[in-house]
């Protein structure tokens, strides 16, 4: 098996592009744990601490996250505490401490797990996802990233470079929440993230997320569509409604499908009730 660490963007480019199937390597917090239930790569490119992949850069109106990020740093960020909170409180839940050290944001985006605690956020404050390769770049909307189980857009011969978010308007409510076997360092049962925006006391935009309840995480448009026009009061109750038919989550060994759609109906409808005041 070839290891390569490269030293520069250009040079792990050329290598992605040379060698697709060899196997991308960043934090390792999900590689490593199913590594001996896998086939040995031909290759390894290890991209951990690439510093062209790792950094957060605040512009007037909005961030971009490198993919070689780590979770703690984008939780300690302060612009990223203050403005996209949602990212910041998931960050706090990825694992232990030591898992938050290691992890990135481009392995969360990159292996899609449907219970990625980031993606739903990613979903809900419609971010976009920039990805390279030696052909060039381009964006792609994290709404249309997730093509299936585990499965993405992005090309063989394509990185993750970063992912870029947009601030929420100053009368847009986000919030994000995770119900997990225990308090923390859990694998979520359900999880959720929404942008809310208010114009004149009632809702004239929504974006609603949800992780751990399908093959991938989705936007949950039923109910985007039945809170529009209401009042935050009116809208618990439409959004439960709508989350009856909205789901068909699956029976695993972390929970039952019945506890997962009950739990997303409150979730969800917890979203609007939180924003009475």
């Amino acid at each position: 098996m070839t290891y390569l660490r490269p030293r520069d963007l250009e040079e792990a480019l050329a290598t992605r592009a040379a060698h697709p199937d060899w196997m991308m390597l960043a934090g390792g917090t999900d590689l490593m744990v199913n590594a001996n239930h896998k086939p040995e790569p031909p290759g390894i490119l290890d991209l951990w601490r690439l510093q062209p992949l790792c950094f957060i850069r605040v512009a007037e109106g909005s961030v971009a996250i490198g993919a070689g990020t780590t979770w703690h740093e984008v939780e300690r960020h302060a612009a990223i505490q203050k403005t996209w909170t949602p990212l910041a409180l998931a960050a706090r839940e990825i694992g232990a401490l030591q898992i938050q050290a290691r992890g990135t944001l481009g392995g969360n985006v990159g292996t899609s797990s449907p219970v990625g605690d980031s993606l739903p956020v990613l979903l809900a404050l419609d971010a976009e996802l920039e990805v390279a390769s030696v052909r060039g770049s381009r964006r792609v909307p994290y709404r249309d990233w997730c093509t299936g189980y585990r499965t993405t857009l992005l090309a063989a011969d394509e990185l993750i470079i970063a992912a870029h978010l947009a601030a929420p308007s100053a009368n847009t409510h986000t919030t994000w929440r995770k119900v997990g076997t225990r308090r923390a360092q859990s694998i979520s049962k359900v999880m959720g993230a929404a942008a809310v925006t208010l114009d004149g006391g009632v809702i004239s935009a929504a974006r609603v997320a949800l992780g751990a309840v399908a093959n991938r995480p989705i936007r949950v448009t039923a109910v985007e569509q039945a809170v529009r026009g209401l009042s935050p009061a009116k809208a618990a109750e439409a959004a439960r409604a709508a989350m009856r038919t909205a789901i068909t989550p699956i029976d695993d060994v972390r929970s039952t499908a019945i506890y997962r759609h009950q739990v997303a109906e409150n979730l969800v409808a917890r979203v609007f009730s939180g924003m009475i005041s």
